[in-house]
This record gives structure tokens, C-alpha cells and sequence, in this order.
């Protein structure tokens, strides 16, 4: 898999009007950022889909599409695309609805470019941070995959904090067996150490550190 930094990044322009998606992809090609535009909300949810950094430039009032159903449908279906909405009307109550959606900005048409660009270029960083972030989660997902029954038993047990003695009585086997299953956890997870293991286990599953926290009488190895 490509790493993300290397990734080329791709900005969309989602605009009925012609003279403003114009505008933008030149100023954008100023700063050699490569862009798509569309003039439909239509054409923009159907469009080919790839993961690649980027955004979302979008007029708040498609004709075809309400501009906050298609920032909606993105939290669901591109998380990695921050939206930025560019509006010819100053609508504080919508503008603040998009920006509780998570909206990266709300700019008022006609657009300021030196914010246009300082917004890109943050939303454009943001989505490199939550790629990279899956990448990792996806990697981290991959090596739990490898873990025997056994050891993904071993591995529960550990992160929730019991010494090897407790897993062991708990599991039914021996606390030599339970040191094997450890170390190949360990290995297989590249872990370095519990505090890592630790982390890497709240990555694949989903938990919040709270949940890890020792269930058992005694954290002794």
C-alpha cells in the first residue's frame, strides 16, 4: 500500500456556477494542487471513488442537492474528505449546523483566496492524518488476524491486566504456556513492549483506554 505522503492529493469543486469552478482550479494550479470540479451534487456523489488526500469544496446551495445531505453522506462514505462550504449568503443558523457536521470552514462567496488556500492546504493535512491513521488501524487489524485462538485468549487477558499465574488458572493452562503465547503475541503484534501491546490492542478494537484498565488482583508478569 502506498504511503500517504507520498500520495498525490486531489481537491473537488463542487459548484453550479462555471465562472467560480473556473476560478478555483486556477488558483489551485497556482500552488500545484490538482483538483476535479463537478456541477452537480449528483455527479459529485456518483463519482469514481479513490483514497487520496484531499477536500471538499462545496457551494452550501446545489440546486440538484442540499449541500449539508451531500457533506452527510460524506462523514459515511469519504471521512477522509474535510468540507469546506463556500456560500453566496451569510445563513449564520446553516452555517452553524455545518460546522457541528464537521464542516473544516464556512466562506462567504466571494471567496477570499489567500483563505481559500490556507483552508486547502489544512484540509489537505487533516486528511493525510486520518488516512495515515486507517493505515495503521487497517496494519494493527492485519497482525490480530494472525494470532492463534489461543493467543488472541492470552492477548484479552493480558491487556486487561492479569499476571501470567491469573491467566493461566483463568485459561486452564500452564503458566509456561501462557509465557510462550505471550511472547508469540508479542512478536506477532511487533510489540515492544505491554504499554505498546496495550495501545495497539485499543487501535483494532476500538476501545477506550478506560476499558483496558486491570480487572484482575494482581499486575505482575
Amino acid at each position: 500500500m502506498q504511503a500517504v505522503e507520498a500520495m498525490e492529493p486531489l481537491v473537488h469543486i463542487v459548484d453550479d456556477d462555471d465562472a467560480v469552478r473556473d476560478s478555483i482550479r486556477s488558483l489551485l494550479d497556482s500552488i500545484h494542487v490538482p483538483s476535479i470540479d463537478y456541477a452537480t451534487g449528483r455527479s459529485f456523489v456518483e463519482r469514481e471513488r479513490d483514497i487520496r488526500p484531499g477536500c471538499v469544496l462545496l457551494d452550501l446551495r446545489i440546486p440538484d442537492m442540499s449541500g449539508l445531505e451531500i457533506q452527510r453522506n460524506l462523514t459515511n462514505e469519504a471521512p477522509h474528505l474535510p468540507v469546506i462550504f463556500m456560500t453566496g449568503y451569510a445563513d449564520v443558523e446553516v452555517s452553524v449546523s455545518a460546522m457541528r457536521e464537521g464542516a473544516a470552514d464556512f466562506l462567504t462567496k466571494p471567496v477570499n483566496a489567500e483563505m481559500l488556500l490556507a483552508d486547502v492546504r489544512n484540509a489537505i493535512e487533516r486528511s493525510r492524518e486520518i488516512l495515515s491513521a486507517q493505515q495503521h488501524c487497517e496494519s494493527v487489524c492485519a497482525r490480530l488476524s494472525l494470532l492463534t485462538p489461543r493467543e488472541a485468549d492470552v492477548l484479552e487477558e493480558v491487556v486487561a491486566g492479569w499476571s501470567n499465574k491469573h491467566i493461566a488458572r483463568r485459561l486452564g493452562i500452564s503458566p509456561k504456556t501462557v509465557e510462550l503465547h505471550r511472547a508469540n503475541v508479542m512478536h506477532k503484534m511487533r510489540a515492544g513492549s505491554l504499554a505498546e501491546l496495550v495501545r495497539l490492542h485499543l487501535t483494532a478494537t476500538g476501545q477506550a483506554a478506560s476499558d483496558s484498565r486491570n480487572r484482575g488482583p494482581d499486575r505482575r508478569a
